[in-house]
């Protein structure tokens, strides 16, 4: 009978704004996954609308679920189901089904599960304990980087599938826990600007080559192993001469000195190394044609070219429910998922998209108000995680939708169509909700 009082109280508690956001976007997934199945003639081909609903409602238990269980279960666990989820991206990396040229699926009893999007939660879960644990050194370099080791495993196993979209998602969460809790944010600036400079200088042979249309001398350097050694080189022997100088003279100047010409040596190594030997050619090239989709207009940038003709042709108030064009003609690709936003703003026009947009907001501010009610600072890292990793999924899916990021295959949390994503959403959802439910605990 106590647990029967203690559930309705906590059913009692729940954070109704938050929670009617999150369904309203579900319901609008489920219509515009089935007018994405709808045909040019009006006939529906597809069934994947009713498979959306049957993954809601098992999504809802999931929800219940983390929503009840106390937080601090679950950091007892974290650990376990951390390496659990680890072992699973081994398996499904050599193992699991090839799907759009990636391995990220597995099948387990008739069912597919994608367990990157699993793992993103585990991840949060036991980064959370990891500086929970260590907060009183929560500012040495050591703490930074085993938290960054933590990240990097699942980062590293899920860009090998490869899964580079999936894969990006960590880094949010990894900058949003660490400055929550109060890392140095040297460090942060740091990783801020080597993975800015890297990404700069991955992509930049193939713009010389696809957008400049010319020989560029700078450039040309990067693509030669033996050029690139050189400039290596130069840059080792002028950090050594800094820390020399640091030594010797104790200015501090020396020490910025050391600090940047690392960034610039790192950044030149990983963008070798990405271009070699982890970014597949497709995954460049959309790098490629987000700067300019005209490059390969039939190809890479068919996908950016149409999502953005859709998302426009809506206009104010949009062509109305089951009318667009874009979608029903098939001239969307992966329109159920990853540009469901697409269907969505042509259809709905921009009342439709500021729609979404305030549904997201809405969970945004009660996400960032549960933290302030939050009794202990493994909540409040949880916290932060969930809600940097479900608005790093809005920005980047919307981002890509509208031209403004590059195509990377997101899904768009609580609308576009697949199970894991879906219920991995949930579960955080569900955590918040037991975060808000115990703000009166002592």
């Amino acid at each position: 009978m106590k647990n029967k009082i203690d559930v309705g109280k906590s059913l009692s508690r729940i954070d109704f704004f938050m929670l009617a956001a999150v369904f309203v976007l579900m319901f609008l997934g489920v219509m515009f996954i089935y007018s994405s199945g709808i045909s040019s003639i009006g006939v529906n081909t597809s069934n994947e609308y009713v498979k959306q609903v049957v993954r809601i409602i098992s999504g809802l238990f999931v929800l219940v679920f983390f929503s009840l269980y106390d937080i601090e279960k679950i950091k007892s666990i974290s650990l376990i189901t951390y390496l659990f989820l680890i072992f699973v991206l081994i398996y499904t990396r050599l193992f699991g089904t090839l799907v759009n040229g990636a391995r990220s699926w597995i099948y387990v009893g008739g069912f597919v599960f994608q367990p990157s999007e699993f793992t993103k939660l585990t991840t949060i879960l036991f980064l959370g304990k990891y500086l929970d644990d260590n907060q009183k050194d929560i500012r040495s370099l050591k703490v930074f980087i085993t938290s960054f080791i933590i990240i990097s495993i699942p980062f590293g196993l899920i860009l090998l599938q490869p899964d580079m979209g999936t894969a990006s998602v960590y880094i949010p969460i990894f900058l949003a826990m660490l400055f929550i809790s109060g890392c140095n944010i040297k460090y942060l600036t740091y990783l801020i600007l080597l993975g800015a400079l890297t990404l700069v200088l991955t992509m930049l042979p193939g713009w010389e080559t696809y957008i400049l249309q010319s020989n560029n001398t700078f450039v040309s350097v990067l693509t030669e192993p033996r050029l690139i050694l050189y400039l290596i080189g130069s840059i080792t022997f002028s950090i050594l001469l800094s820390l020399i100088g640091l030594l010797y003279f104790k200015k501090e100047y020396f020490n910025w000195l050391i600090y940047f010409f690392s960034i610039i040596v790192f950044s030149l190594i990983l963008s070798f190394v990405a271009r070699e030997y982890v970014l597949k050619d497709y995954q460049i090239m959309r790098l490629i044609v987000f700067m300019n989709p005209q490059v390969d207009p039939l190809n890479f940038g068919w996908n950016i070219i149409q999502a953005t003709t859709a998302v426009g042709s809506g206009g104010f108030s949009g062509k109305g429910f089951l009318q667009g064009t874009q979608s029903h003609y098939q001239f969307l690709p992966e329109q159920s998922t990853d540009f469901i936003f697409s269907i969505l703003s042509e259809e709905l026009g921009f009342l439709g998209a500021l729609l979404v947009f305030g549904l997201f907001l809405i969970i945004l501010i009660r996400g960032l108000l549960i933290l302030t009610y939050a009794k202990n600072n493994f909540s409040i890292l949880v916290g932060s995680g969930i809600i940097g990793m479900i608005f790093f999924h809005v920005i980047l899916n919307v981002g890509m939708n509208i031209g403004l990021m590059p195509i990377t295959g997101i899904p768009l949390f609580f609308l576009s169509y697949g199970g894991s994503s879906l219920w991995t959403a949930l579960a955080g959802i569900g955590i918040l909700q037991g975060i808000y439910q115990r703000r009166y605990r002592n």
